[in-house]
Formats: structure tokens, C-alpha cells, sequence
């Protein structure tokens, strides 16, 4: 069981984890000393993650968690709250990235998309946060793209584009309501070499979980409400 802050020990917990850049992010914060609650949606990947980095001498659980299932992150959050584990960084990092443009891609596609990219780290926020508030400290970091960026063009799959675009939103809306030491930032990651990001991709995953470690640690005076690649802000 994680230690409270009363001797800096923190609990992460980290969505679509069971590989990629998201298991990734889990070895790096628990390498940092954090107990971390690796979450996916499915059973068996999710255990041999764990056993991964068990292995490693990781202090590390895992929890089937579907994003997109409304009601799934406050019945964690419960029962997180119910062992006396209170997550105070939060990484929104399960996405997925269909094809299609926005006239022809499939209703259901575009909603699934929404269902997860969006309204699943709406749905996160809305569990975890109020006690990141409570207490006085919280990081809570949305893992983006920079094909939801205006700046950047929008450049991308229609509803990936659209999704990410709302999560950055999200992101900027949950920033300037929170108060204390809690931290909400939005991450493009880059384009990574993962099942997602294919093997031609230039990034490797370390490379991507770098900015998202980041931001998930940083000091009290750290930013709040910023988008960032390599530690670096980049347009909305």
C-alpha cells in the first residue's frame, strides 16, 4: 500500500498502461519511488504488465479499467479510497486513432473515439481530482497530440483530430479551476514507435514518456494549464 504525503510518497495512476508509451511512463515514475496503479482494459495484458515490472522491483498494482465506460472511474476511485489509496497524479494516456475523414468516418467510430480520447479523462478527472484539490496537491497530466492543436493544423484522422482538440480544452478548463498545488497539463508526446504509432515512427517510447514524466513530477512552481513537446510549450 502507498504511503501518504505525510513522507512524500505518492500514488500514480496511469490509463491504457498495458504497453507503449503508457507502460513506459509506468516504469520511469516507478523508478522515481511512486506506487503506481497501472490500469487497461484488458485482464490478461494488464497482469503480465505488472508481472513486467514487478520484476523490476517496481512497487506496482494493476486494475481493469475501461475509460470510455461512464461510471468505471468512480467505481475505482471507490474502491481505491476503500484501501486508503488516494491517487495524487494522474496520467490520461489511453487513446486510440481509427481513420477517416469527417464526412465519411462511421457514427459509431467517431462516438467510440470521443467515448475514449475525451469523455474517458473527462470521466477520470471527475474521480480523481476533487481529492488532488482536498489535499492541496495533484498532477494530472493529458496525454494529446499535436493533431489536436490549432496551431498545428489540426493535422490527422477526423475524429482523433477532434477528440485531442477537446481534451485540450478540457485541459485548459480544468487548469483554471484548480487551486493549491494542483497541476493540470496537456502533452503531445510525438509521433512514437508503438503498436499506435507504427514502426516507422521517429520517436522511440522512452523518448515519448519523457515530457509526460515531466509533468507528472514537477515542483511546486512548474507550470499550470500549458500544452508541451519536449518540455516545451506549443500552441493550442
Amino acid at each position: 500500500m502507498a504511503r501518504r504525503r505525510s513522507d512524500v510518497r505518492y500514488t500514480a495512476l496511469v490509463t491504457g498502461a498495458n504497453r507503449g508509451i503508457g507502460f513506459e511512463v509506468c516504469r520511469r515514475l516507478g523508478r522515481r519511488g511512486l506506487h503506481v496503479v497501472l490500469t487497461g482494459r484488458d485482464a490478461r495484458g494488464m497482469d503480465e504488465a505488472v508481472a513486467r515490472l514487478r520484476a523490476e522491483e517496481i512497487d506496482i498494482e494493476g486494475a481493469v479499467f475501461d475509460v470510455a465506460r461512464e461510471g468505471a472511474a468512480g467505481a475505482l476511485a471507490a474502491r481505491l479510497r476503500a484501501r486508503d489509496v488516494r491517487v495524487d497524479v494522474l496520467v490520461n494516456n489511453a487513446g486510440i486513432y481509427p481513420p477517416g475523414a469527417v464526412l465519411d468516418t462511421d457514427p459509431g467510430t467517431f462516438r467510440e473515439v470521443m467515448e475514449t480520447n475525451f469523455f474517458g479523462a473527462l470521466w477520470t478527472c471527475r474521480a480523481f481530482v476533487p481529492a488532488m484539490l482536498d489535499a492541496g496537491y495533484g498532477r494530472v497530466v493529458n496525454v494529446s497530440s499535436g493533431s489536436g492543436s490549432f496551431g498545428e493544423g489540426l493535422d490527422g484522422p477526423a475524429a482523433y483530430c477532434v477528440s485531442k482538440a477537446a481534451l485540450d480544452a478540457l485541459t485548459v478548463k480544468l487548469a483554471s479551476e484548480s487551486r493549491g498545488d494542483v497541476k493540470v497539463n496537456a502533452v503531445c508526446p510525438g509521433w512514437v514507435r508503438t503498436r499506435m504509432g507504427g514502426p516507422g515512427a521517429r520517436r522511440s517510447v522512452e523518448k515519448g514518456a519523457e515530457t509526460i514524466v515531466w509533468l507528472a513530477t514537477l515542483p511546486a512552481d512548474g507550470p499550470n494549464g500549458g500544452f508541451f513537446r519536449d518540455r516545451k510549450r506549443i500552441p493550442w
